[in-house]
């Protein structure tokens, strides 16, 4: 884990590198406080930049799922949806509305590629991030499947004189194949280039994140999903997962995680028709409650 303060230097210049600029005037107790847990998320969770919203996928085990896309964590999964989705999404960190994430995403089925959309925003007034993506993906007779998407990242930051946006393209690459009929392995890379954004003062460095996993099939209504995930400058993150569909409207998920801390997670899917609504929570030792909500309509 990087230190908090090299964090936090990423985000906002150090005031006396900055003429006549007097950041700390910009926040209130209340909000000076909110901010500095935000940096100190980021610190906690490093491997996942925080604007990337969490897959429904039980303690972030999505790269071998294909049966759920999710726009910015298993491209393959796009390859395999048959007609057209749309799905939105809140996220809470630690029960702060300063720190939630917001998100939508649509996929679509073009015959010879799929297509998909999604958008993302975290953050609060002060400082915020957004993150938009394209992405195509093809699916080459259900064994093999792979998906390209390009990103774009930008950044909001507010200062006493001068407040703006800063922006910046990168990209991610996911492939999967169904090695056995109940076995089925998947290969995720966000920001593979390692792309940041540069001021005229500092560098805001983007997560650059390789992801690998399998999805195990015991029966057709239960799953183990396992996955490694590595950030380039963090510690490796390991999690785990079963999903098993009780009955045709019901999915209970039980997982964990731990990269410097062990992180067990709980969730629930509805699935009524077309509607799709999965609930997850996560409960860090430290830092407390982060909540998922997800509803998701398949055409």
């Amino acid at each position: 884990m990087r230190p908090i303060f090299t964090i936090f230097s990423d985000i906002i210049p150090l005031s006396n590198r900055i003429k006549n600029q007097n950041w700390s005037c910009c926040f209130s107790k209340k909000r000076c406080l909110v901010f500095l847990l935000f940096i100190n998320s980021i610190g906690c969770f490093s491997q996942i930049a925080p604007v990337v919203p969490s897959p429904t996928s039980i303690a972030n085990t999505s790269v071998a799922e294909l049966d759920e896309w999710n726009a910015f964590h298993n491209l393959p999964a796009l390859a395999h949806i048959e007609k057209m989705e749309f799905a939105m999404q809140y996220e809470n960190r630690y029960m702060l509305n300063e720190l939630n994430t917001k998100s939508v995403q649509a996929g679509f089925n073009a015959n010879f590629i799929n297509v998909g959309i999604g958008f993302s925003h975290h953050g609060y007034s002060i400082y915020h991030e957004m993150l938009a993506g394209l992405g195509i993906a093809r699916n080459f007779g259900d064994k093999f499947s792979m998906g390209v998407q390009f990103d774009y990242y930008t950044a909001y930051f507010h200062a006493a004189d001068e407040s703006r946006y800063r922006g910046t393209v990168l990209a991610q690459f996911g492939i999967a194949s169904t090695i056995f009929p109940k076995l089925t392995v998947g290969f995720h890379t966000f920001n593979p280039f390692q792309t940041s954004i540069k001021t005229e003062y500092t560098e805001k460095r983007i997560p650059s994140i390789f992801s690998i996993g399998a999805n195990y099939a015991f029966a057709e209504n239960l799953k183990w999903l396992t996955q490694i995930d590595k950030e380039v400058s963090s510690n490796y993150r390991f999690a785990t997962g079963f999903e098993y569909r009780m009955i045709k409207e019901l999915t209970v998920k039980l997982g964990a995680y731990g990269s410097d801390y062990l992180v067990p997670a709980l969730g629930l899917g509805l699935h009524l028709g077309g509607f799709h609504f999965n609930l997850n929570g996560e409960l860090h030792p430290i830092l407390g409650l982060n909540t998922i909500a997800n509803l998701k309509y398949k055409f």
